[in-house]
């Protein structure tokens, strides 16, 4: 119901207006009456009106004085002015103070309900209007979030090669804390479970687990969630705090509310407290080894890490670097070479250090396996098992058997790229542009990255994308741009941001020059083209 507030000096004229037109039949409910504008104001200031009908002619306050206050307080409210033919003309000119309408008195009953059904209509616009504007903010906010949680697992489970450039990223991404030597961060992965649920049942609660810790890392200063397509029916929290509690407030809270809008219980594994970026794998894996340290059975459980003494074993720079040469360089021998030399430690070694360290080799792997394209299916299958393996921990062997399978998968796919005539090798790099376009990308990078030749690479990426390397960027950044455009409140900067460049000039410049007009002026035709279709549907 659209509330009204009648306001005039005579009780006979309030009375007759309430009595002119079956209000609550046309959609509206007169929530209050005053009898002078000062009145009125009091009104306005503890009920939420939509419409008030107000006298031209009372005591204190007139109506022209009480419509210029109720624009600058309440500008959504609709003001219609009641009026003798004596001041019709001062009424007109009043139109610019916030007046909306007027009626002459005696007010007709058939005047009365056409300026309701005019109003009606206008407030129903408005509302579609705020919707649209409403839903738009929400899209670029879970766009936003989306980009957030893609970059935050790249840097969880991928190789940082330029921790420069990653800072860079992380303050575009609005988490720039992160960056932060200074500051501390722990990781929780939070998993749902009930027994009595089938595996659909389990995934039709998927998405609104997914919604649910969203809205729960909103709620708090510095958490921001992401999710690993590796682990199914887990969420993964970043906390950037310095409070030792925060971690249990927030296990608290996602156990509490999924026991409550879910029905289900909630296994929550807290990570060890950490800094810096190059730590954030550390944190990551600790999350998930106090996860899987959790018992089976379906009730809701916190495992913290951080509770336990002990420190992961320190993952050598070196050791990654070789086992890196070992895949890219296709030899399985020095792989197998360094993982035994990583884990088939029986002296000084423990379960955590050697789940840590596992866990650490499985990551690097899996960031291969990304980089190469190696089918997705084929990748997360033996990812899990392997994961699987090393939380069981039945042995080393085992563990080191299911390493070497999937590194040798990687290598097969590896030696096939490089047998393609270059084939294979631009798919796996466009699927890495695609992924990273808002990065600092270059040929030269791309080269050493996917160790080709740079001037090979340049031909054989044009060949097969149609366009050459930086116009192919080009062309996905601003495909990319065009779409947070859609949301007004966002700033131009940001939008440049968002897709990769730190200067909005010259954000500007590429964006007219690719599609012929600035990017403000791009944001008001879109809002001009979307103006006429809701006009069209109308």
């Amino acid at each position: 119901m659209i509330k009204v507030l009648i306001t005039d000096d005579e009780i006979q004229v309030r009375k007759g207006l309430r009595m002119k037109v079956r209000w609550e039949d046309e959609g509206f409910i007169v929530a209050g009456e005053a009898a002078n504008g000062q009145e009125a104001l009091d009104v306005l200031r503890s009920i939420d009106i939509e419409v008030l009908i107000t006298d031209m002619r009372m005591p204190l306050m007139n109506g022209l004085e009480l419509a210029r206050v109720c624009q600058e307080e309440f500008p959504h409210v609709k003001v219609v002015v009641l009026s003798g033919y004596s001041d019709y003309e001062l009424v007109r000119g009043s139109m610019k103070e916030g007046v909306k309408d007027y009626l002459l008195k005696p007010v007709a009953p058939d005047e009365l309900l056409g300026v309701l059904h005019k109003i009606k209509a206008e407030l129903k616009e408005e509302r579609k209007r705020q919707a649209e504007s409403s839903m738009m903010r929400q899209l670029f906010h879970s766009q936003l979030q989306e980009v957030q949680e893609q970059y935050l697992l790249y840097l969880v489970k991928e190789e940082i090669y330029h921790v420069d450039l990653a800072v860079a990223r992380l303050q575009q991404l609005k988490l720039e804390y992160l960056g932060k030597d200074t500051v501390s961060f722990q990781l929780l992965s939070a998993e749902i479970r009930d027994g009595s649920r089938d595996i659909k049942q389990m995934k039709d609660l998927w998405l609104p687990f997914r919604m649910l810790c969203k809205e729960i890392s909103d709620s708090f200063d510095g958490v921001y969630t992401f999710y690993d397509p590796s682990y199914a029916m887990m969420m993964h929290f970043l906390i950037l705090s310095e409070e030792a509690e925060s971690d249990l407030d927030l296990a608290a809270m996602i156990q509490d509310h999924a026991k409550k809008y879910l029905h289900v219980e909630t296994v929550v594994g807290v990570g060890k407290r950490m800094r810096g970026l190059e730590n954030l794998k550390k944190g990551y894996i600790s999350s998930l080894l106090a996860w899987s340290q959790s018992e089976l059975h379906s009730n809701s459980q916190v495992v913290n890490l951080e509770l336990s003494a002990e420190r992961p074993w320190e993952f050598s720079a070196d050791l990654e670097k070789k086992l890196l040469n070992a895949i890219e360089s296709c030899s399985l021998k020095d792989f197998e070479r360094s993982i035994k030399d990583a884990l088939d430690r029986e002296e000084g070694q423990s379960v955590f250090s050697f789940s840590f360290s596992a866990s650490r080799v499985l990551f690097l792997l899996e960031s291969l396996a990304g980089k190469y394209d190696l089918e997705l299916t084929v990748i997360r299958s033996a990812v899990w098992n392997c994961q699987q393996s090393i939380w069981e921990f039945n042995s080393r062997r085992k563990v080191m058997e299911q390493l070497l399978l999937l590194a040798e998968e990687i290598i097969n796919k590896i030696k096939l790229t490089r047998l393609s005539n270059g084939r294979f090798m631009i798919d796996s790099v466009r699927q890495y542009v695609d992924k990273h376009y808002s990065s600092e990308i270059s040929l030269t990078m791309l080269a050493d990255l996917f160790h080709i030749n740079s001037s090979y690479l340049s031909e054989k990426f044009k060949l097969d994308a149609g366009l050459n390397f930086s116009d192919y960027l080009v062309k996905l950044r601003m495909e990319k741009a065009s779409s947070f455009l859609k949301d007004k409140k966002l700033k131009i900067i940001d939008v440049a941001n968002l897709v990769g460049f730190s200067s909005s000039g010259y954000f500007s410049t590429v964006f007219k020059k690719h599609f012929g007009c600035t990017p403000v002026e791009f944001r008001t035709q879109m809002g001009e083209s979307i103006e006429q279709k809701n006009g069209g549907r109308g």
